[in-house]
């Protein structure tokens, strides 16, 4: 199975200090290091919150140095998912504005053999990490 990882999960991955990265090294090392993928949304979405947060401090060239260096990383076999999916696509169970992005990557995921992994649990038929 392949994860694309939603921002959440991303950031917790790419920034050792955050309140839920062992929960995400723990699963990937539990999953004997299975295949991830980003995609143009969650890869800014990493950049925006590291760059944006204070309490990460960094800059936006530090944030894209270190989601490029994750994704090189020889222990994760990370891929990137191409995202040519217009709202058309957007699942009938997005109702409210903050529902937008997920059901679009949860889409992007299906049509790409992936499931949607993430922290958050309101997501319909995303992969909670454990």
């Amino acid at each position: 199975m392949k994860y694309l990882l939603d921002v959440n999960a991303l950031v917790a991955l790419g920034f050792l200090h955050h309140e839920f990265h062992d929960r995400l090294a723990v699963w990937i090392q539990a999953q004997r290091f299975p295949p991830l993928a980003t995609c143009s949304i969650t890869e800014l979405g990493f950049v925006r919150v590291l760059s944006h947060a204070p309490i990460y401090g960094f800059t936006v060239v530090q944030a894209k140095t270190s989601l490029l260096r994750l994704k090189k990383a020889k222990v994760l076999p990370f891929t990137f998912l191409s995202d040519g999916h217009d709202i058309s696509h957007l699942p009938a169970w997005v109702k409210t504005p903050k529902q937008t992005t997920d059901g679009h990557l949860a889409q992007l995921a299906s049509a790409n053999g992936a499931v949607l992994a993430t922290l958050d649990e309101k997501i319909p038929g995303a992969y909670i990490i454990p």
